[in-house]
């Protein structure tokens, strides 16, 4: 379906089209080398070493190719077939090879993988596809209703601009979320080959799930965001001739009712609810149980994320809310899919997926009043947002497995001694 709607409203080639011409033409290497780490998962030491050189040595190959014939790859996309076509030929393997729980295994590796570099593809199409057909965008409500949390879209761009190198750290923070995401993958992963299984519930599951669901809210709210609707945009997109005004991050806007206003054909629609809030929770939340450094840099990405995502202009704070109630209410589902509906898990989701609701409700007809009266509506909005916190942590506390206390050894009574 995404193939055909690309092909129709943009002209340009959809997900299995890309995906398939990567077999032979440049890719962008970071997906495919990291879809390569998922799927190594399955294998031993000695077979992720094959692999690997595997991978390394056909992109060689493919390099010196280019250079021989003076094919020309665009900027960033220089290697990366061989991961790809090591992907492939473990699939090939896999059915060939390999039969019961080993040809499962191997497959299940490979579809992980091959999941991750499709995501990106269906991802990129979803965008296109609501810039194409969301002539309108709605970031004037959202920009209303940011006033009941005090702009911090502008006052955090104000901050990273005085900032000077740690916007250089944000911008690769910001950039990176899915090496972080793979990092806490792997270590989710990491006895998958000795165990010859996967876990119940990993990481990816949730990651994906989030990038699928996401942007069907982008076509019901299409928003493009501070920087572009109320800036200078930025190189290749947006710009001042289509912004509302060109405010960000110095002058807040005015409160006034707000309307739909038209916007261009090439910038994504991709602001609400903030899928890096929601994929940079989804990070933190299943870091908590890994070592200290992880932990750490599960704190660190969020707290990173959220601060790039308002200080370059990219989200308003209202979408930032959104994104967390997303996540948590993305998170609570897949894990009651994996261990069964109960009362408990069916309550948590349908209160989120409630507060979500009510929160895009808000935006679109109470902006006004939210504006209006910030020191009501701005506490609610937190409150809203810290009550599905609490009701996750409560909950999957509940569903975490009780370990027996430890009971101290019996110490033998003294007995008397014989004289």
């Amino acid at each position: 379906m995404l193939e055909i709607v690309a092909r129709r409203y943009g002209g340009v080639p959809g997900p299995m089209t890309n995906q398939v011409r990567e077999v032979i033409f440049a890719p962008k290497p970071g997906p495919l080398y990291a879809g390569m780490a998922l799927m190594m998962v399955v294998l031993t030491w000695r077979q992720r070493f094959i692999a690997a050189g595997a991978a390394i040595g056909i992109d060689v190959v493919f390099v010196l190719v280019r250079w021989a014939v003076g094919a020309k790859a665009p900027e960033g996309h220089f290697f990366g077939n061989g991961a790809l076509w090591v992907l492939l030929g473990c699939a090939v393997i896999a059915i060939t090879r390999r039969t019961g729980r080993e040809r499962v295994l191997l497959l299940k590796g490979v579809g992980l993988g091959l999941l991750l570099v499709a995501g990106r593809k269906i991802g990129d199409t979803w965008l296109l596809i609501t810039s194409k057909t969301r002539p309108a965008v709605l970031d004037p409500y959202l920009a209303t209703a940011d006033h009941a949390l005090g702009n911090p879209s502008w006052l955090a761009g104000r901050i990273l601009r005085a900032s000077g190198p740690i916007a250089t750290l944000l911008d690769v923070v910001y950039a990176q979320l899915a090496v972080a995401a793979v990092v806490v993958a792997l270590y989710q992963l990491r006895n998958v080959a000795a165990e010859r299984r996967f876990p119940r519930h990993h990481l990816v599951r949730t990651f994906l799930v989030i990038g699928l669901l996401g942007p069907a809210i982008y076509m019901i709210f299409p928003v493009v965001g501070p920087i572009f609707a109320y800036g200078p945009g930025t190189s290749g997109t947006g710009g001042v001739q289509w912004a509302v005004a060109n405010l960000w991050p110095h002058t807040p806007p005015p409160i006034h009712t707000p309307h739909p206003v038209p916007y261009d054909a090439i910038t994504p629609r991709n602001c609400m609810p903030s899928l890096h809030t929601a994929w940079a929770t989804a990070i933190f939340i299943h870091s908590r149980k890994g070592p200290r450094i992880l932990r750490f840099a599960g704190a660190f990405w969020l707290i990173a994320t959220l601060s790039a995502t308002l200080g370059f202009g990219y989200h308003y704070g209202v979408d930032l809310v959104a994104g967390v109630v997303f996540a948590l209410t993305i998170e609570a589902a897949v894990r009651s899919f994996d261990r069964g509906w109960d009362r408990q898990g069916i309550q948590l989701v349908a209160y989120g997926t409630t507060v979500f609701a009510a929160l895009l409700v808000s935006y679109r007809y109470l902006p006004m009043e939210m504006a209006q009266h910030p020191w009501v509506f701005g506490p609610l909005l937190i409150l809203a947002m810290a009550s599905v916190v609490y009701g996750f942590v409560r909950t999957t506390e509940r569903w975490e497995p009780k370990t027996p206390k430890a009971t101290p050894a019996r110490q033998p009574e003294p007995q008397p001694e014989l004289v």
